[in-house]
Protein backbone atom coordinates (compact mmCIF):
# COMPACT_ATOMS: atom_id res chain seq x y z
CA UNK A 1 0.00 0.00 0.00
CA UNK A 2 2.79 2.51 0.82
CA UNK A 3 4.61 1.39 -2.68
CA UNK A 4 1.56 2.63 -4.36
CA UNK A 5 0.85 6.27 -1.98
CA UNK A 6 4.49 6.71 -2.72
CA UNK A 7 4.05 6.45 -6.90
CA UNK A 8 1.03 8.33 -6.95
CA UNK A 9 2.78 11.00 -5.34
CA UNK A 10 5.55 10.77 -7.49
CA UNK A 11 3.48 10.63 -10.64
CA UNK A 12 1.34 14.07 -9.24
CA UNK A 13 4.69 15.63 -7.92
CA UNK A 14 6.58 15.30 -11.22
CA UNK A 15 3.17 16.21 -13.61
CA UNK A 16 3.10 19.82 -11.24
CA UNK A 17 6.95 20.04 -11.87
CA UNK A 18 6.95 20.17 -15.45
CA UNK A 19 4.26 22.37 -15.72
CA UNK A 20 5.93 24.56 -13.46
CA UNK A 21 9.18 24.87 -15.30
CA UNK A 22 7.46 25.78 -18.42
CA UNK A 23 7.83 22.27 -20.54
CA UNK A 24 5.40 21.71 -23.69
CA UNK A 25 3.26 18.94 -23.63
CA UNK A 26 3.37 19.00 -27.24
CA UNK A 27 7.27 19.28 -27.31
CA UNK A 28 8.03 17.80 -30.68
CA UNK A 29 10.45 15.04 -31.15
CA UNK A 30 13.38 17.15 -31.85
CA UNK A 31 13.07 18.84 -29.05
CA UNK A 32 12.67 15.92 -26.76
CA UNK A 33 15.72 14.78 -27.56
CA UNK A 34 18.05 17.17 -27.07
CA UNK A 35 17.11 17.43 -23.20
CA UNK A 36 17.75 13.54 -22.98
CA UNK A 37 20.53 13.24 -24.57
CA UNK A 38 19.69 11.60 -27.66
CA UNK A 39 22.35 9.95 -29.21
CA UNK A 40 22.07 6.95 -32.20
CA UNK A 41 22.97 4.27 -29.80
CA UNK A 42 20.87 1.25 -29.09
CA UNK A 43 22.05 1.83 -25.39
CA UNK A 44 20.75 5.93 -25.06
CA UNK A 45 17.19 6.58 -25.15
CA UNK A 46 16.11 7.69 -28.54
CA UNK A 47 13.94 10.24 -29.55
CA UNK A 48 10.37 9.94 -28.93
CA UNK A 49 8.90 9.73 -32.41
CA UNK A 50 5.78 11.99 -31.86
CA UNK A 51 4.80 14.72 -29.85
CA UNK A 52 3.90 13.80 -26.08
CA UNK A 53 0.08 14.53 -27.09
CA UNK A 54 -0.30 12.46 -30.44
CA UNK A 55 -1.46 9.84 -28.78
CA UNK A 56 -4.33 11.66 -26.97
CA UNK A 57 -7.71 10.73 -26.02
CA UNK A 58 -5.68 7.87 -25.51
CA UNK A 59 -2.67 7.67 -23.53
CA UNK A 60 -2.66 11.86 -22.55
CA UNK A 61 0.05 14.29 -22.79
CA UNK A 62 0.87 14.58 -19.15
CA UNK A 63 1.31 10.86 -18.93
CA UNK A 64 3.69 10.58 -22.17
CA UNK A 65 5.63 13.69 -20.74
CA UNK A 66 6.37 11.67 -17.59
CA UNK A 67 6.75 8.06 -18.48
CA UNK A 68 9.24 8.95 -21.39
CA UNK A 69 11.19 11.81 -19.77
CA UNK A 70 11.03 10.89 -16.30
CA UNK A 71 10.44 6.66 -16.15
CA UNK A 72 12.34 5.47 -19.43
CA UNK A 73 14.87 8.28 -19.27
CA UNK A 74 15.72 6.95 -16.01
CA UNK A 75 16.11 3.28 -16.90
CA UNK A 76 18.30 4.69 -19.66
CA UNK A 77 20.73 6.63 -17.37
CA UNK A 78 21.15 3.52 -15.00
CA UNK A 79 21.81 1.13 -18.18
CA UNK A 80 24.86 3.71 -18.83
CA UNK A 81 26.02 3.08 -15.07
CA UNK A 82 25.67 -0.26 -15.02
CA UNK A 83 27.34 -0.66 -18.26
CA UNK A 84 30.15 1.27 -17.29
CA UNK A 85 30.32 -0.36 -13.61
CA UNK A 86 30.32 -3.95 -15.35
CA UNK A 87 31.86 -3.60 -18.21
CA UNK A 88 30.18 -3.94 -21.07
CA UNK A 89 31.70 -2.45 -24.40
CA UNK A 90 28.53 -0.68 -26.04
CA UNK A 91 30.44 -0.32 -29.07
CA UNK A 92 30.79 -4.10 -29.76
CA UNK A 93 27.97 -5.66 -27.40
CA UNK A 94 24.40 -5.63 -28.76
CA UNK A 95 21.73 -5.11 -26.60
CA UNK A 96 20.02 -8.40 -27.61
CA UNK A 97 23.65 -10.18 -26.59
CA UNK A 98 23.14 -8.45 -23.28
CA UNK A 99 19.79 -9.58 -22.73
CA UNK A 100 20.18 -13.30 -23.47
CA UNK A 101 23.15 -13.21 -21.11
CA UNK A 102 21.35 -11.46 -18.10
CA UNK A 103 21.78 -14.03 -15.25
CA UNK A 104 25.81 -13.00 -15.69
CA UNK A 105 24.77 -9.53 -14.41
CA UNK A 106 23.75 -7.79 -11.42
CA UNK A 107 20.27 -7.64 -10.48
CA UNK A 108 20.82 -3.53 -11.65
CA UNK A 109 21.67 -4.79 -14.99
CA UNK A 110 18.70 -7.02 -15.41
CA UNK A 111 16.46 -4.14 -14.40
CA UNK A 112 17.67 -1.37 -16.19
CA UNK A 113 18.45 -3.14 -19.73
CA UNK A 114 14.90 -4.96 -19.89
CA UNK A 115 13.56 -0.84 -19.11
CA UNK A 116 15.65 0.82 -21.24
CA UNK A 117 14.69 -2.25 -24.33
CA UNK A 118 11.36 -2.46 -23.43
CA UNK A 119 10.32 0.85 -23.25
CA UNK A 120 12.18 2.14 -26.78
CA UNK A 121 10.34 -1.07 -28.72
CA UNK A 122 6.95 0.22 -26.90
CA UNK A 123 7.06 3.66 -28.40
CA UNK A 124 7.66 2.16 -31.54
CA UNK A 125 4.68 -0.36 -31.20
CA UNK A 126 2.29 2.97 -30.78
CA UNK A 127 1.50 5.98 -33.72
CA UNK A 128 -1.16 8.50 -34.19
CA UNK A 129 -3.84 7.26 -36.31
CA UNK A 130 -2.80 4.20 -35.89
CA UNK A 131 -5.18 1.00 -34.74
CA UNK A 132 -7.27 -0.98 -37.44
CA UNK A 133 -5.79 -4.52 -38.03
CA UNK A 134 -2.18 -6.02 -39.24
CA UNK A 135 -1.91 -7.09 -42.74
CA UNK A 136 -0.14 -9.57 -44.68
CA UNK A 137 1.77 -12.02 -42.96
CA UNK A 138 1.39 -11.01 -39.70
CA UNK A 139 -2.85 -11.18 -39.95
CA UNK A 140 -2.38 -15.04 -41.77
CA UNK A 141 -0.09 -15.81 -38.71
CA UNK A 142 -2.53 -14.78 -35.82
CA UNK A 143 -5.20 -16.38 -37.45
CA UNK A 144 -3.00 -19.58 -37.60
CA UNK A 145 -1.94 -19.25 -34.35
CA UNK A 146 -5.16 -17.90 -32.25
CA UNK A 147 -8.07 -18.69 -34.70
CA UNK A 148 -8.73 -15.08 -35.11
CA UNK A 149 -7.60 -11.51 -34.79
CA UNK A 150 -10.75 -11.10 -31.75
CA UNK A 151 -9.43 -14.29 -29.88
CA UNK A 152 -5.99 -12.93 -30.14
CA UNK A 153 -6.71 -9.43 -28.83
CA UNK A 154 -8.63 -10.94 -26.39
CA UNK A 155 -5.87 -13.37 -25.25
CA UNK A 156 -3.36 -10.38 -25.79
CA UNK A 157 -5.51 -8.33 -23.22
CA UNK A 158 -6.10 -11.13 -20.68
CA UNK A 159 -2.08 -11.23 -20.53
CA UNK A 160 -1.82 -7.56 -19.38
CA UNK A 161 -4.84 -7.38 -17.60
CA UNK A 162 -3.97 -10.40 -15.02
CA UNK A 163 -0.11 -9.85 -15.13
CA UNK A 164 -0.01 -9.30 -11.10
CA UNK A 165 1.66 -6.26 -9.81
CA UNK A 166 3.66 -4.49 -12.51
CA UNK A 167 5.25 -5.96 -16.02
CA UNK A 168 4.32 -6.01 -19.71
CA UNK A 169 2.41 -8.24 -21.96
CA UNK A 170 4.28 -9.73 -25.04
CA UNK A 171 3.73 -11.34 -28.34
CA UNK A 172 6.48 -13.09 -29.29
CA UNK A 173 7.65 -15.40 -31.73
CA UNK A 174 9.48 -18.37 -30.19
CA UNK A 175 11.64 -20.64 -31.63
CA UNK A 176 9.45 -22.95 -33.26
CA UNK A 177 8.63 -19.66 -35.52
CA UNK A 178 5.14 -19.42 -33.84
CA UNK A 179 3.26 -16.94 -31.87
CA UNK A 180 2.73 -16.55 -28.61
CA UNK A 181 1.23 -14.31 -25.80
CA UNK A 182 2.60 -14.10 -22.50
CA UNK A 183 3.63 -12.09 -19.91
CA UNK A 184 6.56 -11.01 -18.07
CA UNK A 185 6.91 -9.18 -14.32
CA UNK A 186 8.80 -5.67 -13.57
CA UNK A 187 11.18 -5.22 -16.80
CA UNK A 188 12.18 -8.62 -17.58
CA UNK A 189 11.34 -9.49 -21.49
CA UNK A 190 11.12 -13.08 -23.97
CA UNK A 191 14.95 -12.33 -24.65
CA UNK A 192 16.17 -12.37 -21.16
CA UNK A 193 17.48 -15.79 -20.46
CA UNK A 194 16.17 -15.94 -16.61
CA UNK A 195 12.70 -15.35 -18.52
CA UNK A 196 9.80 -18.39 -18.81
CA UNK A 197 8.53 -16.38 -21.54
CA UNK A 198 11.07 -16.83 -24.50
CA UNK A 199 11.35 -15.69 -28.00
CA UNK A 200 11.44 -12.32 -30.13
CA UNK A 201 9.36 -9.90 -28.87
CA UNK A 202 7.31 -8.56 -31.90
CA UNK A 203 4.74 -6.16 -30.20
CA UNK A 204 4.95 -5.57 -26.12
CA UNK A 205 2.77 -3.40 -23.63
CA UNK A 206 3.45 -2.03 -20.44
CA UNK A 207 1.28 -2.32 -17.91
CA UNK A 208 3.39 -0.57 -15.04
CA UNK A 209 0.88 1.54 -13.39
CA UNK A 210 2.80 4.97 -14.17
CA UNK A 211 1.61 3.78 -18.06
CA UNK A 212 -1.94 4.83 -17.16
CA UNK A 213 -2.93 5.89 -14.19
CA UNK A 214 -3.19 9.71 -14.49
CA UNK A 215 -5.80 9.14 -17.03
CA UNK A 216 -7.56 5.51 -15.90
CA UNK A 217 -6.30 5.64 -12.05
CA UNK A 218 -6.66 1.96 -10.99
CA UNK A 219 -8.46 0.68 -14.42
CA UNK A 220 -5.82 -1.15 -16.03
CA UNK A 221 -8.55 -3.34 -18.47
CA UNK A 222 -9.75 0.21 -19.60
CA UNK A 223 -6.43 1.34 -20.63
CA UNK A 224 -5.74 -1.96 -22.51
CA UNK A 225 -8.72 -1.89 -24.18
CA UNK A 226 -8.11 2.04 -25.08
CA UNK A 227 -4.47 1.15 -26.23
CA UNK A 228 -5.83 -0.79 -28.94
CA UNK A 229 -6.37 2.13 -31.30
CA UNK A 230 -2.99 3.28 -30.98
CA UNK A 231 -1.30 -0.22 -32.09
CA UNK A 232 1.83 0.53 -34.71
CA UNK A 233 0.66 -2.66 -36.88
CA UNK A 234 3.11 -1.55 -39.49
CA UNK A 235 5.75 -1.16 -37.14
CA UNK A 236 4.61 -5.07 -36.12
CA UNK A 237 4.48 -6.12 -39.20
CA UNK A 238 7.94 -5.32 -40.01
CA UNK A 239 9.78 -6.43 -36.49
CA UNK A 240 7.32 -9.71 -37.56
CA UNK A 241 9.13 -10.28 -40.98
CA UNK A 242 12.32 -9.72 -39.64
CA UNK A 243 12.58 -11.64 -36.85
Amino acid sequence: MQNKQNRRAFLANTGKAALATGISLSVLPSMAASFVGFAPNPFTQQALPYAYNALEPIIDAMTMEIHYSKHAATYAKNLADACLAEKVATDNTSMEELLHNISKYSPKMRNNCGGHYNHELFWQCMAPAAGAKPEGKLAAAINQSFGSFEAFKTQFTDAGKNRFGSGWAWLVLNADKKLIIGSTANQDNPLMDVSELKGSPILGLDVWEHAYYLKYQNKRPDYINAWWNVVNWRYVEKRFESA
